[in-house]
């Protein structure tokens, strides 16, 4: 039998855990509700204690997050929307109660992780996964890693174009208003409209507003970033013929500006649906976990800060000391 892996994707709606070694290789795959800390946090470790006993299991998790180890605060959700999780400590009490090496990254990176390696990104060096639900992430991933800086990316929050006469609506975020999930999530839909998003028929207005905001939101990310690849997936996107609204439209916004095929004639081959599916996190969070038994993680903010402080003490004489990663 292959070494077994866990993986753990704690999304604001619905919580997966999966065993197993990858896609058609998972010996134990279960869904559940993400309600409050300390249930959602027993069933994980029920769901674990009850199997055979993985090398290491990956968490990719709903955020804001603390993601350097070397932080006091790892593994803690910070400041985030979803309801009683802020300040929960998620991956050591995972790693404490089951007794493994826990991998946290946010569920979004996870999910883009996942794809590359095992779905629609298998040939992109780097790609972002979006996904449009009960929040608004971006997972931005070059070459196998996930992108992290100061903390980890919070696309979700972005400050995009809001016409008010067109849209009066004041945004559901309950931090900064009318940022892009505060217009174009879930909740954001069902709050403007008064209904349930799955309720609006296919020739609402909501829907192409909602291709606006995403479109405005993927604008930003593609000149700044300028992923290979964008996967774009979450509930809201399941929505027929919506997918097609956001590349028309992003097109529309690029103006010709960017001379590559794949932001005009062929921006069908850019920005596509993930090929994992509800998937496309835990297996991403299981090759977290695998690739943190095979690679170092990479230096943190945390470990310059300690290296500098170290040369000073001995008298370095420049910052040419320091080695950054």
């Amino acid at each position: 039998m292959p070494e077994l892996f866990g993986g753990v994707e704690t999304g604001g709606t619905w919580c997966v855990c999966a065993l197993g070694s990858g896609p058609g290789r998972l010996l134990a795959h279960e869904t559940f509700p993400t309600t409050m800390p300390e249930q959602t946090l027993d069933r994980i470790v029920a769901f674990f204690a009850a199997r055979p006993v993985p090398v290491a299991i990956g968490v990719g998790s709903f955020g804001p997050a603390q993601l350097d180890p070397a932080a006091p605060d790892w593994g803690r959700v910070a400041a985030t929307p979803k309801c009683g999780w802020e300040h929960t400590s998620v991956a050591p009490v995972l790693r404490d109660r089951l007794g493994v090496p826990v991998v946290l990254d946010t569920d979004v990176n996870a999910a883009a992780v996942g794809e590359q390696r095992w779905g629609a990104g298998r040939e992109a060096a780097s790609l972002c996964y979006l996904t449009v639900g009960t929040g608004i992430g971006a997972g931005l991933v070059i070459d196998g890693r996930p992108v992290h800086g100061l903390v980890h990316p919070e696309a979700g929050h972005l400050r995009i174009p809001h016409d008010r006469r067109r849209d009066p609506f004041a945004g559901a975020c309950r931090f900064h208003g009318d940022c892009w999930e505060g217009l174009a999530c879930g909740p954001a839909l069902a709050a403007r409209w008064g209904v349930a998003p799955e309720q609006l028929p296919d020739d609402h207005p909501a829907w192409a507003l909602e291709a606006e905001y995403i479109a405005l939101g993927m604008l930003s990310i593609v000149l700044v970033a300028s992923p290979e690849l964008m996967i774009v997936g979450g509930g809201v996107l399941e929505r027929s013929g919506l997918l097609a609204m956001v590349r028309a439209r992003l097109r529309e916004l690029l103006a010709g500006y960017l001379h590559t095929p794949l932001l005009g004639a062929d921006i069908g081959r850019y920005v596509v649906a993930p090929e994992l599916g509800d998937d496309a996190g835990v297996l991403g969070a299981i090759a977290l976990a695998q690739r943190s038994q095979s690679h170092p993680p990479p230096r943190r903010r945390s470990d310059v800060r300690a290296d500098v402080r170290t040369n000073r003490r001995r008298g370095s004489s420049g910052a040419d000391d320091v080695v950054a990663p």
